[in-house]
């Protein structure tokens, strides 16, 4: 028998942290789950799935993930009952995650669109610092030397990307692949 779940989405609302009596940490949380398709009048619907995660996951849950965030969730469907305060039995449907992965940056404001990450530094000027790699030395007692020093300064990548794309097609016949 296979009981598995995997699970992309939104935090409805802030994880509930708690501990059992033992000590044990357990945070619930409600997953909102985009549907994969759209009613009768265009809109789509989402599902909005009862999550619990244990240990030191939860903390991790209940720290890093806020409402909006988004979260991925692989566990298992658990189905418990109880009686309530009115006597009536409850059946409940969860998912006991065994995985909870963060889908965003922690400095995301969820919500999808606003990812504020900036990470690392991608303009592609490079300053060799003066040094002449790749450059014929030359032996001319210092004549030069300033205006060269300064065209090493000012140096920009060019894209030498062979599989850049420079807006033309690509000519290659099915004889070229390799399947």
């Amino acid at each position: 028998m296979m009981n598995r779940v995997v699970l992309v989405g939104r935090l409805t609302k802030d994880p509930e942290l708690r501990y059992t009596p033992a000590g044990v940490a357990v945070a619930t949380f409600t997953l909102a789950v985009n549907r994969t398709f759209t009613n009768q009048q265009g809109e789509r619907e989402a599902d909005f799935i009862n999550c619990v995660v244990w240990r030191k996951p939860a903390e991790n849950v209940a720290n890093f993930l806020k409402k909006g965030s988004m979260a991925g969730v692989d566990g298992r469907v658990q189905t418990r009952n109880y009686e309530g305060n009115d006597g009536k039995r409850v059946y409940v449907t969860e998912i006991v995650a065994e995985s909870v992965q963060f889908l965003e940056p922690r400095n995301s404001n969820g919500g999808g669109g606003n990812n504020n990450y900036q990470g690392g530094n991608n303009n592609n000027n490079y300053n060799n610092g003066g040094n002449n790699f790749g450059q014929a030395p030359t032996n001319n007692g210092g004549f030069g030397q300033d205006q060269q020093q300064s065209q090493n300064q000012n140096y920009q990548s060019t894209n030498n990307d062979p599989f850049a794309s420079d807006g033309k097609p690509i000519d290659i016949s099915d004889d070229d692949l390799p399947f």
